[in-house]
Parts: structure tokens; C-alpha cells; sequence
């Protein structure tokens, strides 16, 4: 998340390792799809046992957001009371077993399988979304204009799946619609002397702090439009400001980042344009760069739980699985959002499920409960089969 990533105890490496060799024990077919170095994601196929299946993709993502703060352990895993502590947990590695062990119990049923399931596990989901996009690549081109680090994937793939499940912490819940986001770095020069002689130099954070004003008054407007949207109103955030090195030099550079959540059917771009329009007004004649985003996402739209698959909706496959737990699944809006956007964006129906609360997602003391995560696994299980 634009920090340092230098060490082996960063990206995702050792989890795709784990995952290949669990998948190679298992004897279930895997590929691995690289997308940066040292990030990868892995896919694995579980076959129907009945021909012509529909093809359902299960995604959970690798990564996590730093550990910073935590108190607890971020990665010695501590289970007290029946739930499991630390960084990932509930955000989203319990969602992540419940899909391996949904595989597994799949595999030793013995019992017909009439959907073939591809578990997809991606890179990149917290910062990025590269992971996922590089999974929709796959069946937006034809096998001849693969790149070679994805023929693999395309081939175990074999195409664009009827439906997704994206594997997030919805309580058992099911989010049908949520909001996407584009981010980005915003550059506000200036020009650097000593602070004896400030007048000679430029000093670049007095037209950052119009720059964040003008941020803040947008961020007001916007609650108030589509107040009654399901996935709230659209929302605006300035994440992060650094500038200066030494308070005897006048600043000739301060950098924002910038969050800005838009609503299913609202254009990233054009929720973009508008903050840099409020930017430039406030900021005069100082120069001001705007880097490419470096998430860019549309909302999920609703609609993804009725896609049929094998002869039922998608949304009573898991309310029926749900029923069979004593659960009573609910479909929700969210203000969040997830790899689901792209998927959706790509052409397949997408819906989002899984153990865990959002409310302890990132959280200093991130935990699960062991059971939601053993009752997500007999879901996801019984809503394919």
C-alpha cells in the first residue's frame, strides 16, 4: 500500500507457495498466473462430474493491509473463545479456508457434482485490483493472444465462468451491490530555498492547504447526493499528505493521495475530473500533477444474485445451503467494495459471501469465528452441488 516491500515477509509469495503445495497433495489441478514480480495468483479447478457443467468462480484474495498498530500478534495465529486472531484473519483468510475447505469436502463426497468450480486465488486485491483484472484477462482474449504468463491459467480456466462468488466478510450475508473507488497521487509543486529567505522560493504547502480545503468542501457536497442510495451516498477522502523535509527549507513538493468512492453506475472518471477541477480552482497558478489512478473500479451492480446456474438462482443456491445451516441469508448493499466490480465489469455475474464482520476487517485486534468460517465452507459446498 505504497510502502517499502523489500524482505521476504512481504507480498504474497508464501501464501501462493502454501497454496500450490496444498493443491499439489490434493491432486486437484492448479496453474499459476504471474502478475508482478513476486506476486501471483493461483488458480485451481475442481471438475463437474456431469458433462456440459456450468463453470463457477470462487475468488479470495492473498493479500492483507499492513500491520501497523495491531495488539494482537498480526501473524501468530491465536485461537481464545472460538475465535482465530490476527492480520488477514477476517479479511480475508477465513474467507480463503472456507473456500479451500468447501473444495475439499466437494471432492470426498462421492456425490455428483453439477458445476465445475475454479477457485481463484489473487494478488493485489487492498491496493490495486491487478490480481483480479488479470483473472478477467483471461476470457476477454482468445487463447492466441494470451501472453505467455497467462496461457496456464487460460487453459485451466477454459473461459468466461456463468458466475462468481468473491469471498469477503458478509457475516453469511450476501452483498449484491456495492460502490467501487478510484485513487490517486496528487502533486502540488513548488520551489525549495532556505527559510531565512522565504520570499525567494515557492513553498508548496500553502497551495496544498487550499488544495485540501477545496477537498474537504467537496466531501461535504457529496453526502448529500443520493442520500437515500442502498450503498449510501458517494463519499470523498484525502488519505494521506506528505511534503517538506526540514522546517528551515521551503517545501517545493507536497503529495495527496485520494479516495473517491462512487456509486454503482457513477463514472470513476468522471468523479475524478471533478475533484481536479475543485483542485485547480483553489490551487491558482501553482503547478499541480495528477498521476494516473492507481485503483480505478466501478461499483457492482445489483442483479449478480439471480444469475441461474445448474437450474436455480445463484441467490437460492446459497439461501437454500444457508436454510440447511439454520442460517436466514440476507442480500445487502455495501460501501465498500471488492474484486466482485471487476469481475461484474467483465461480464459475469458476480455476488460477494463469506464468513467474518467488516467491522473487524483491519481492525487492531482482526479476529474470526471459527464456526462462521465452518458454516461459510458447508455454503459454499452445498450451493454448487
Amino acid at each position: 500500500m505504497g510502502r517499502d516491500l523489500s524482505g521476504p515477509e512481504f507480498l504474497e509469495g508464501r501464501v501462493t507457495e502454501y497454496l500450490v503445495q496444498r493443491f499439489a497433495a490434493a491432486g486437484i489441478p492448479w496453474a499459476r498466473q504471474p502478475v508482478a514480480p513476486g506476486r501471483d495468483n493461483v488458480l485451481a479447478r475442481l471438475e463437474a462430474t456431469v458433462p456440459d457443467a456450468p463453470v463457477v468462480l470462487w475468488d479470495a484474495h492473498q493479500d492483507t493491509v499492513p500491520a501497523e498498530g495491531m495488539t494482537v500478534e498480526p501473524f501468530v495465529p491465536l485461537v481464545r473463545d472460538g475465535r482465530l486472531y490476527g492480520r488477514g484473519s477476517c479479511d480475508v483468510k477465513g474467507g480463503m479456508a472456507a473456500m479451500l475447505v468447501a473444495l475439499d469436502r466437494l471432492r470426498a463426497a462421492g456425490r455428483p457434482r453439477p458445476v465445475t468450480v475454479v477457485f481463484s486465488a489473487t494478488v493485489n486485491e487492498e491496493f490495486g485490483f491487478s490480481g483480479v483484472k488479470s483473472v478477467a484477462r483471461l476470457w476477454g482474449t482468445e487463447a492466441a493472444g494470451w501472453a505467455a504468463a497467462d496461457r496456464a491459467a487460460g487453459e485451466l480456466l477454459g473461459g468466461r465462468p456463468c458466475a462468481a462468488i468473491v469471498a469477503e466478510p458478509t457475516e453469511l450475508d450476501i452483498v449484491a451491490t456495492h460502490k467501487g473507488a478510484v485513487r490517486w497521487r496528487v502533486r502540488i509543486h513548488g520551489r525549495a530555498c532556505h527559510s531565512a529567505f522565504p520570499e525567494r522560493g515557492e513553498n508548496a504547502i500553502y497551495p496544498a492547504g487550499r488544495a485540501v480545503l477545496a477537498i474537504e468542501q467537496l466531501a461535504g457536497e457529496l453526502l448529500l447526493r443520493s442520500p437515500g442510495h442502498p450503498c449510501g451516498p458517494p463519499t470523498l477522502s484525502l488519505g494521506t499528505i506528505h511534503g517538506g523535509t526540514g522546517v528551515n527549507l521551503v517545501p517545493d513538493l507536497v503529495v495527496l493521495e485520494i479516495d473517491r468512492r462512487v456509486l454503482p453506475g457513477e463514472s470513476p472518471q468522471e468523479a475524478r475530473s471533478e475533484v481536479i477541477g475543485r483542485i485547480a480552482a483553489a490551487c491558482g497558478g501553482a503547478r499541480v500533477e495528477h498521476d494516473e489512478p492507481f485503483l480505478e473500479s466501478a461499483g457492482l451492480p445489483a442483479g449478480g444474485e439471480r444469475v441461474i446456474v445448474a437450474g436455480s438462482s445463484l441467490l437460492d443456491r446459497l439461501t437454500h445451503a444457508a436454510r440447511g445451516r439454520g442460517g436466514q441469508t440476507a442480500v445487502l448493499a455495501a460501501r465498500y467494495g471488492t474484486n466482485a466490480s471487476v469481475l461484474a465489469a467483465a461480464g459475469v455475474p458476480t455476488v460477494v459471501f463469506g464468513p467474518g464482520s467488516i467491522a473487524q476487517a483491519h481492525t487492531a485486534d482482526e479476529w474470526i469465528e471459527i464456526a462462521q468460517v465452518d458454516a461459510a465452507a458447508d455454503i459454499l459446498a452445498a450451493a454448487v452441488s
